[in-house]
């Protein structure tokens, strides 16, 4: 055997073993990314709820005085612990009368009521099971006619926005996220019959929203003659 062919031959064997260890890493690395990002974002948060819970307990009452060690976390507990006393007393007869004069002095600043009421029905929406919430997806067109956005599906127009525009056609509200933060968008008003719905979950469209159209959901996928094809 010549040495050019054995030199051919090594350079083949090594170059499949490089196509392994590459596919093998890429395998890996799909495994690892989520769990570690996971992992990291958990721990970054709970972090961040420690350094704000944490300098507000007087510092013989740290578990770093009398444990001898910092122990992330600790922040987080007396944060759940403390709203959950904070619930339970506020759901008596006591807690209701303090939560009342508390708004209505509140109420009295001009500044701070606005951010307070803001912030109030934001919580609420958020932990009010009961509460209307984004539950269908469609696709609107946007920025310019011809191109399609993920939306979804808010409520009907209502009070003085439905007044003012065409009564002939039906609008309704529709939020808009951007790429790749979701929770930031636009609240459009647009006629209901230019909106094309989908069966895709609220959960599937927010990861093809933060994806920027790379994660598409396995189920969900029809046909839309509106669209001239398959969405």
């Amino acid at each position: 055997m010549s040495i050019p062919l054995v030199c051919l031959l090594w350079e083949g064997q090594i170059l499949k073993i490089f196509s392994a260890l590459r596919a093998n890493f890429i395998t890996g690395l799909v495994v690892v990314a989520p769990v570690g990002l996971t992992i990291y974002l958990v721990w970054t948060v709970v972090g961040v709820i420690d350094s704000w819970v944490l300098p507000l307990i007087p510092e013989r009452y740290q578990p770093a005085s009398f444990l001898g060690i910092n122990i992330r976390g600790a922040g987080l507990a007396v944060f759940l612990i403390f709203t959950v006393i904070i619930g339970y007393i506020a759901k008596g007869l006591i807690g209701r009368w303090l939560l009342s004069r508390g708004e209505m002095l509140v109420a009295q600043m001009p500044v701070v009521r606005s951010v307070y009421r803001g912030l109030k029905q934001i919580a609420e929406a958020l932990i009010d099971k009961s509460a209307m919430s984004f539950d269908r997806v469609c696709l609107i067109e946007y920025p310019l006619a011809g191109t399609w956005a993920i939306a979804f599906y808010s409520n009907d127009a209502q009070g003085e926005i439905r007044e003012n525009l065409n009564t002939e056609r039906k609008f309704v509200s529709v939020f808009v996220p951007t790429t790749p933060n979701p929770t930031s968008g636009f609240l459009l008003f647009v006629p209901e019959d230019s909106i094309v719905y989908l069966e895709m979950t609220v959960e599937d469209a927010a990861k093809l929203v933060i994806s920027g159209g790379l994660v598409y959901p396995k189920t969900g996928i029809a046909e839309h003659p509106q669209l001239g094809g398959i969405v």
